[in-house]
């Protein structure tokens, strides 16, 4: 297969319906405090994984969670998935420090995203 390569899936965003109880149950888990924490997001980093809390799933309408896969090119990515049957979900975006995100859903509805740090 050829295409711009995808790297590895470094970042898992979860809904949760209370922030405090969930950030608890991930801190417990991973062993970590959390690196952002702010009442609409919080962020941890263990194992070279960044694991992100979404309260009430955000404004992208998160149900259940999201793995990310990091992408050098996310325009070229979203171009070769669309192509290979996936639907755009939330078009990309930067969403602060140069950072790109989009997701797209499979042909099963199932959501995948993508992210590209600049």
């Amino acid at each position: 297969m050829t295409g711009s390569s995808s790297q590895e899936i470094k970042t898992v965003l979860h809904p949760v319906s209370d922030l405090a109880k969930a950030k608890a149950v991930y801190a417990a888990l991973l062993g970590v405090a959390p690196q952002t924490d702010s009442s609409y997001y919080v962020g941890f980093e263990a194992g070279g994984q960044h694991i992100g809390l979404v309260p009430d799933g955000g404004p992208q309408g998160m149900t259940s969670p999201v793995a990310y896969w990091h992408v050098p090119d996310i325009e070229a990515k979203l171009a070769e998935v669309i192509a290979a049957g996936a639907t755009v979900k939330e078009a990309a975006h930067d969403v602060g420090g140069g950072r790109l995100v989009a997701t797209v859903t499979d042909p099963d509805g199932n959501v995948l995203g993508l992210i590209q740090d600049r």
